[in-house]
This record gives C-alpha cells, sequence and structure tokens, in this order.
C-alpha cells in the first residue's frame, strides 16, 4: 500500500495519477478525499489526530507526506511539529518508509541558483526554521528505525497549485484590484 497524506493538493494529485505506473494499491488520505485513479482506496482524515494519522498509516508500505497547510506562519507552528512527530511514530510503528516533499525554505538564500547535499542550512525566515527543525527530525529518526527520503523543490504555481508564494503573495493581491 503506497498512502499519500494530503492527497487534494496538487503534489498529491500529481503524484497519485504517477503512482498508477508502479502500483494500483494507492490510499489518498485527506479531510475529503477523492479518487484520482479508479482503483484509489480513499481514507478520509483529520491529521492534526494523532490516532487518525496512525490509521491512515497502517498497512501501508510508503507514505507519502505531501500536505500543504495555509501559508501562515502561526498555522505552521502549530501545525507542523505535532504532525511530523505523529507521522514518524506512525511509519516507525508500522515499518513504513516515509518520503517527505519539502520546499528550499530552510537553505541558505546566497546558494539556491546552485544547490547541492552540501548547500548550507541557514533559514533566512521563521518558517525556513520551521522546515529545517521537520527535517532535522527525519534525518535523526533515520538512525534509529526510520527509512526516509525528502524531496525539495521550489514553489509551485499554476491552474491547480492553492498554496504558493507566488498566489498568496502575487495573484490574490492582483484579484484584489
Amino acid at each position: 500500500m503506497q498512502t499519500i497524506l494530503g492527497s487534494g493538493g496538487a503534489i498529491g494529485v500529481d503524484l497519485a495519477r504517477e503512482l498508477t505506473a508502479y502500483t494500483k494499491d494507492i490510499r489518498l488520505v485527506s479531510r475529503n478525499p477523492q479518487k484520482v485513479n479508479p482503483d484509489d482506496q480513499l481514507f478520509a482524515a483529520d491529521l492534526s489526530d494523532p490516532s487518525s494519522v496512525d490509521k491512515a498509516i497502517q498497512g501501508s508500505d510508503i507514505v507519502y507526506l505531501t500536505i500543504g497547510f495555509e501559508y501562515k506562519l502561526s498555522v505552521w507552528k502549530q501545525k507542523w511539529p505535532p504532525l511530523i512527530n505523529d507521522v514518524i511514530d506512525a511509519c516507525k510503528r508500522y515499518n513504513a518508509k516515509l518520503v517527505f516533499f519539502d520546499n528550499v525554505y530552510m537553505y541558505d538564500p546566497d546558494y539556491i541558483g546552485n544547490m547541492t547535499e552540501e548547500t548550507p542550512v541557514k533559514p533566512s525566515s521563521e518558517k525556513g526554521k520551521i522546515r529545517a527543525a521537520i527535517a532535522d527530525k527525519i534525518m535523526k529518526e533515520t538512525k534509529s528505525g526510520l527509512t526516509a527520503l525528502i524531496a525539495r523543490s521550489a514553489d509551485f504555481y499554476g491552474p491547480s497549485i492553492k498554496n504558493s508564494v507566488m498566489n498568496e503573495l502575487v495573484y490574490k493581491n492582483l484579484k484584489k484590484r
């Protein structure tokens, strides 16, 4: 079973489409999951509830964390730390591999144009500090039983993207005019 936590967003939907090249055993998890592929298993869950996270991950071989919280610092501070702890705990309990889709906020901005495995972690924002803490937590847990991969990308934008810097800072402001 391959499980996508936060399956309704741009990454989750596209990931679900692509996974069918490898498996038909896909579980989509969100508050109101909707099928992307005919064989998708839907699992409605409040991912702020640890028992829901646990039930969503149970039976999974691979868990993809693609959730996109509201683009507010207060929301990130409140929601990311407990969610990542719950996901890590459940992945370790059920021996599921974790794939965390991350951004580049934790990196030194001077290196963004030429990132490598050695790019310095030097967040220039509070959100970057949250992401750095999450990445650090995941990597530390790989030393005690978690198998994990962190996939990083710059921000997304386009018609299907709801949570992005471009949408929040540019498009929403243009709509107000």
